[in-house]
């Protein structure tokens, strides 16, 4: 086990003690779909709270109050109420950032604010507010959510826990992706254990692309060549596209509408455009039905159901497996490993 995921694992392990990998999967059915050798599925869903965010926002939530009470982050979590009156945890969210947040902030016995912008289902604010959290409405965009979580901890109201920032060595931030590489670690000794081959191809859905770039670092070589990194977004929300294109972050203007809600997301965070352009990502777009096909055939060929928001990267493969053309520009043959990340499970309750 590499000192990385040591580390994380045991990270992990002092927040959910019965914490185990999810599972990795492999898909042969859509393996023959998208032409190539292996299409294999990092199911995110079965992570405590539903979706992969339990392992950025609920970390560097927790590792944020310790923080701000200059505590040590082992002996905080042992005994939070030892350390007197704790600050608030302030977030922005799509959903799920918010419903990790609130959930250090209970594990902590501290509050969580949790700007949601207004096109957030009142399912997902439902279960924000279960976990503790206090939600606040903003009429707008999650990056106009963004910008009032900012204030309101600028303000004092609590302390910022943000999955995107415009600083490049951001904390929080960093802790939110450092979270994130959990997954990697666990696929990596995974396909090691099963014996099969490290994935030529990562077709990851981004919002603020903090997870495709956390999964860019985790399989980064050597002793194996670094995968293929295939960023994918909503036409309508590409905002990480953008600022691979411009080489800084630029604002998608318009409404963001999309059916992937949690890549709903309008403003790239540096951080992970700086990561993303080291490794050579490569940006893709898809439509709307695309998505909502790419659902239904995850449904119908492993049985795992999901939302647009966690399907995407599967839609990436198949919109772009099925033209000759496309196949040459990203290298993608019959001896292609796909490693895709099922990011949630349904969002129904």
């Amino acid at each position: 086990m590499s000192n990385a995921m040591s580390n994380i694992r045991s990270t992990l392990l002092s927040i959910w003690p019965d914490y185990e990998p999810t599972p990795l999967i492999d898909c042969p059915a859509l393996a023959d779909l998208a032409g190539v050798d292996r299409v294999l599925i990092k199911n995110e869903g079965c992570r405590p709270l539903g979706n992969f965010k339990a392992l950025g926002g609920m970390i560097a939530g927790l590792k944020a109050i310790a923080r701000s009470v200059g505590a040590d982050f082992g002996a905080f979590l042992a005994n939070p109420d030892a350390f007197g009156a704790l600050p608030a945890l302030v977030c922005a969210s799509d959903g799920n950032h918010g419903l990790a947040v609130a959930a250090a902030a209970r594990r902590a016995n501290a509050q969580a604010i949790i700007y949601l912008p207004a096109e957030v289902s009142s399912v997902r604010a439902a279960r924000i507010e279960r976990a503790g959290g206090q939600v606040v409405r903003i009429d707008g965009t999650y990056d106009d959510a963004v910008d009032a979580a900012r204030r309101a901890a600028a303000r004092g109201q609590g302390v910022l826990v943000a999955d995107t920032t415009d600083v490049l060595d951001d904390p929080v931030v960093r802790d939110v992706m450092a979270g994130y590489r959990a997954i990697s670690e666990e696929a990596l000794a995974q396909l090691e254990q099963t014996r099969v081959g490290r994935p030529t191809h990562l077709f990851i859905q981004a919002g603020v692309g903090g997870l495709a770039a956390a999964m860019a670092d985790g399989f980064a070589g050597p002793p194996s060549p670094s995968p293929r990194l295939l960023v994918v977004e909503p036409r309508a929300a590409a905002c990480v596209a953008r600022a691979l294109a411009e080489g800084r972050p630029q604002k998608v203007e318009g409404g963001l509408t999309t059916q992937a809600e949690m890549l709903s997301c309008g403003l790239a965070s540096t951080p992970a455009l700086a990561t993303l352009q080291r490794h050579g990502a490569q940006a893709l777009q898809v439509d709307e039905a695309e998505l909502l096909d790419a659902v239904d055939i995850l449904r119908s060929t492993t049985g795992l159901q999901t939302t647009p928001s966690g399907v995407a990267g599967l839609a990436g493969l198949l919109a772009n497996s099925s033209i000759q053309k496309r196949r040459f520009k990203i290298d993608l043959d019959r001896k292609s490993r796909i490693l895709l990340v099922v990011t949630e499970g349904r969002a129904d309750g």
